[in-house]
């Protein structure tokens, strides 16, 4: 590769991980947002009855995963007009290399941002353009990624927002891909996708879904995409080349996720009574939480370098991610992760009141 990949940045936590360890009731890890709680058995269950799958899976999907995506585009996202559907190999892996099938040369992040944006650019050789919210201020470019609800801060796009991305990605005839993957997680604001926005007009769209945290599938590598046909084709057919399927027992499991929205509700509210709780906590100690409105995470700072309030919680057996992470603009900010257990939350909400 001609560019370097940067540092993987989890590794320069592994010292503050060491000493929140050391803590005589060990550690919380409130970093990495790994979901803890069981898989529905449902969705369980249907992995096991498919399990005997001595066949190649389709690249595109089985008929009845396609119309499972499709039916719930239709109905939670808002989608209209002509659109295809494509599942893939877990989110990252498809925000990974999306630059690179899409040879795009210039792509545009946020300028907080998951850093897999970033890398995705990099590996594909192309160059990399933090920029703010507002579409109105972007530079031209070939491809440009929205993300609401964020990750890390939690933050939700207003309708006006995404609209004015919308119509950057016109005027630019630019890709543009909304990475929803936090979508069914509201709490104070309700997130909505980008597929609601387009007037039945999808091209140059897409909208990225993941059934990692909705339904606690981390481990099965669940994701799936929605928008502009032909962009979509092509994508379709790189990967069929390439050999980038997901496995017939997973896309079985993920047909009768996509057709239940009982078990999102519930974790939906373990995710927001966890918050609920912890962000008091949080509060009293001096920090002040912004955004977090909506997803997994709590977003807050004390006005100090995020490696400062990372070792502060640190000592008390407490793990979180600074904000540096994911930008320059977050380097006093932490990101504090929910997915931890119920007795976890508790646990860090007594420590911090100690």
């Amino acid at each position: 590769m001609r560019s370097s990949l940067p540092d993987f940045p989890w590794d320069a936590l592994a010292p503050y991980a060491d000493k929140a360890r050391a803590h005589p009731g060990g550690i919380i890890d409130l970093s990495v947002g790994t979901p803890v709680d069981p898989t529905p058995e449902f969705i369980q269950t249907a992995l096991r009855d498919a399990s005997n799958s001595p066949s190649y899976p389709v690249t595109a999907g089985t008929p009845e995963l396609r119309a499972a995506i499709t039916a719930w585009a239709k109905s939670r996202l808002g989608a209209t007009g002509d659109f295809d559907v494509l599942p893939v190999i877990g989110s990252k892996e498809l925000v990974a290399w999306l630059p690179t099938i899409l040879e795009s040369k210039k792509v545009l992040i946020p300028e907080i941002a998951y850093p897999t944006y970033h890398v995705g650019a990099l590996i594909a050789q192309a160059q990399s353009v933090p920029v703010p919210i507002s579409a109105k201020s972007w530079p031209s470019a070939d491809l440009a990624w929205l993300n609401s609800p964020s990750n890390p801060t939690g933050r939700v796009h207003s309708i006006d927002e995404v609209k004015e991305s919308i119509a950057w990605s016109r005027a630019n005839d630019a890709v543009l891909i909304s990475d929803e993957c936090y979508l069914e997680f509201e709490h104070n604001a309700t997130p909505t996708s980008v597929m609601a926005f387009t007037e039945g007009n999808n091209k140059n769209i897409l909208a990225l879904h993941s059934l990692s945290k909705r339904s606690s599938m981390a481990g099965y590598r669940a994701a799936f995409m929605v928008g502009d046909s032909s962009l979509i084709a092509k994508i379709r057919e790189l990967r069929k080349h390439a050999g980038m399927m997901v496995s017939l027992p997973v896309q079985k499991a993920m047909t009768v996720a996509l057709g239940d929205d009982s078990h999102v509700a519930e974790q939906r509210a373990r995710y927001n009574a966890r918050r609920d709780a912890l962000r008091p906590a949080l509060e009293a100690c001096g920090f002040r939480v912004e955004f977090s409105d909506a997803g997994l995470y709590i977003w807050c700072t004390r006005d100090e370098d995020a490696w400062t309030s990372v070792d502060w919680l640190a000592r008390r057996g407490i793990l979180a991610t600074p904000g540096s992470f994911y930008g320059e603009k977050g380097k006093n900010h932490i990101r504090i992760a929910m997915t931890v257990t119920d007795a976890a939350i508790k646990d860090a909400v007594n420590r911090l009141k100690a």
